[in-house]
């Protein structure tokens, strides 16, 4: 007998700050269930699970939330085919008024403790003690390699532009750094890494900073790597756009890892966030389920 084919769905533990500096986080009541659950949904056809998890947060608790780290996947049967639900911690940014209707009709901020308690299944409530027992984010960086600009020129390949096929992965790229609202968008000085953020600049009103330490003429991963570390310590979001020979010795250096694979494909890239002075992870985007 075939394998029925496996249900991806995506969603978020999403928490706010809450009285005495406890974390509140949101769960949602299910009618058709009579449960309480994390928030969550199925991917729509072709959707990346980040994507996925922010909209399905969005639809099922009227919050704007931003990601900030994925969770382990939970996987179990779903009326007699398998599931695979992708969780993302996220921090809540926009509240809107919560609207009930016949999917989910009710929404509870709690502490963690009370919403172990209140949560009807196990992987939901052993999800989120993992969530609690994590370090807190203290920042967020998004390293990215700029988009594809074709053969490399022979001279003054600094103001070789994206391509037509460039330009639409820079837009997909725009959408999938837009869901963590960056607060700085840093470029190395080359055309194309200048172009691969003008989407986003465009879409979050931002302005694109120059550093040149991230081209591949400066030839300074230890001095890329402690520039990093700044952005980060500021506490802010930055997207920071490179090049192919930069991001795999900073990745090295920022994370302790030399021997992991950093090779990073043209438009694509890594979701750092920090806890502190180090990275708790290096997240590859796997931008390609964002290409339409």
């Amino acid at each position: 007998m075939t394998e029925p084919t496996l249900i991806e769905a995506a969603g978020g533990v999403v928490w706010r700050p809450g009285a005495n500096g406890q974390r509140e986080i949101a769960i949602v009541h299910r009618p058709r269930y009579d449960d309480w659950s994390l928030p969550k949904g199925k991917l729509k056809r072709g959707e990346h699970v980040l994507v996925a998890a922010v909209r399905e947060v969005a639809e099922e608790t009227c919050v704007r939330a931003i990601p900030q780290f994925p969770l382990p996947r939970i996987r179990y049967r779903s009326d007699g085919s398998p599931k695979q639900v992708n969780y993302w911690a996220m921090v809540a940014d926009q509240i809107s008024t919560f609207q009930p209707d016949s999917e989910v009709d009710g929404i509870a901020w709690l502490p963690v403790p009370a919403a172990i308690d209140r949560l009807t299944y196990q992987h939901d409530a052993e999800l989120v003690r993992d969530w609690a027992g994590r370090p807190a984010v203290t920042g967020l960086v998004l390293l990215v390699r700029h988009a594809d600009a074709g053969a490399r020129w022979s001279e003054r390949d600094g103001d070789r532009p994206l391509s037509q096929r460039g330009e639409a992965d820079a837009a997909a790229l725009c959408r999938l750094l837009a869901l963590f609202d960056p607060d700085r968008l840093v470029s190395a000085s080359v055309r194309r890494c200048q172009q691969t953020l003008a989407p986003l600049a465009e879409r979050c009103d931002r302005s694109i900073e120059v550093g040149t330490v991230f081209d591949e003429l400066t030839n300074d991963p230890d001095a890329a790597a402690a520039a990093v570390r700044a952005y980060a310590a500021a506490g802010n979001t930055t997207v920071i756009c490179s090049q192919r020979t930069v991001i795999p010795p900073v990745l090295a250096r920022l994370t302790g890892d030399p021997d992991r694979d950093w090779r990073t494909e043209k438009g694509d890239g890594w979701l750092l966030p920090y806890a502190g002075e180090r990275p708790i992870a290096a997240v590859p985007l796997n931008t390609q389920r964002v290409r339409r």
